[in-house]
């Protein structure tokens, strides 16, 4: 279905129970909302509905020209306005790498749309943020931002031979569970409004940014190509009520397609507030 917010147009895949309780599903970079193909259905099969959209420049018709229509506040905005267009107060999040910030964002700066949180791969960004500044794991793990921050270039490269090197990102997932987010970023100016949200993001991003309060999860994998152990561990400063960080041995970034079961799993436990099953 398409949802309009703000003036753009937003693809939403919309599942399970019409009664059931809301989980707003918020992919990252460079996937879009059929990344959680493996973990919906279970949730749907214990009573819960689920929204997940393509965000802001994934949508065809979400994808403004400006670099500066990428910021934090514009993509989090888009998570506001589709609760408000769904007439849903608040719901369950559930965000993965860049949905993951913007899930994050949500919660802290409009905590009363936000019943449960769980975040997975990235964590919360003042985490993420001092690791950058201090660990040099993380540094490294990092240096890829810089790249993707030149225009043209960025596009160039990961677009050439078939988008091979965009490909490659997507390691240990098998090749042919990786065209789905591939090809569409293979569509003219889909890859470009993609990397716009590097383009925007601002160290001031963080600052000030405080805690989360919900009761909420992160999830991260140790083979995390993108995140290093010092963020991730960092992340509990950043949780002042109900908070659990759920380690993943030799689990890539790609943890909802990785881990489909072990995801549904920690999100059930947590929006149902019953402790995770073995």
């Amino acid at each position: 279905m398409r949802i309009e917010v703000g003036g753009l147009s937003f693809d939403v895949i919309v599942g399970g129970p019409e009664d059931g309780p809301a989980v707003l599903l918020l992919h990252g970079f460079p996937e879009n909302a059929r990344m959680w193909d493996g973990v919906a259905p279970l949730l749907h099969s214990a009573g819960l509905r689920t929204v997940a959209p393509d965000q802001r420049g994934y949508s065809p018709g979400a994808r403004p020209a400006e670099v500066s229509a990428y910021g934090i506040g514009e993509v989090v905005g888009d998570a506001v306005g589709l609760l408000d267009a769904m007439d849903l107060p608040a719901a369950h999040v559930l965000g993965h790498d860049w949905g993951a910030v913007v899930a994050w964002h949500l919660d802290v700066k409009h905590p009363e749309r936000v019943r449960t949180l769980i975040t997975v791969s990235v964590p919360h960004p003042a985490a993420q943020s001092a690791a950058m500044r201090h660990d040099a794991e993380q540094q490294r793990l990092s240096a890829y931002i810089k790249a993707f921050r030149v225009p043209e270039v960025a596009e160039a490269t990961l677009l050439a031979d078939d988008a091979r090197r965009l490909r490659r990102m997507f390691h240990p997932l098998p090749a042919e569970a990786t065209d789905v987010f591939v090809r569409p970023l293979q569509e003219p100016g889909a890859l470009t409004a993609a990397l716009n949200w590097y383009r925007a993001m601002s160290r001031d991003d963080s600052v000030g940014l405080g805690p989360v309060a919900v009761p909420t999860t992160y999830v991260w994998g140790t083979e995390d190509a993108g995140v290093g152990r010092a963020a991730a561990e960092g992340c509990a400063a950043y949780g002042t009520g109900d908070f659990d960080f759920v380690e993943l041995p030799g689990v890539s970034h790609w943890v909802p397609e990785q881990e489909p079961e072990t995801v549904a799993r920690l999100a059930l436990a947590r929006i149902l507030g019953q402790p995770p099953p073995e």
